[in-house]
């Protein structure tokens, strides 16, 4: 199993960074074919091979995530992905 742990201040107030999370949530869907769902202020998601949190607060946002072994051969490339989704929409 690989890990991925992304951390990112941001200064959005916790409305904005959830709606900034989703929008995470949605790309992820989208290229990944990852499920997600709300869990208080952690969004969860999980398809086969992966499994994780996207969890929000006022002025943090951190995601951890699990790869199975098939999907970590891919994970310099989903990190990469989740940063640059991270820049735009945490900024």
């Amino acid at each position: 199993m690989s890990d991925i742990h992304l951390e990112r201040k941001h200064a959005l107030g916790l409305k904005k960074a959830r709606e900034a999370a989703q929008k995470v949530a949605d790309d992820m869907a989208e290229s990944f074919d990852i499920e997600s769902e709300w869990d208080g202020n952690a969004l969860r998601f999980s398809r086969a091979g992966v499994s994780g949190s996207l969890t929000v607060s006022k002025d943090r946002v951190v995601l951890d995530a699990k790869l199975g072994l098939l999907l970590s051969a891919f994970k310099p490339r989903i990190e990469e992905r989740l940063q640059k989704d991270f820049d735009r929409y945490f900024a």
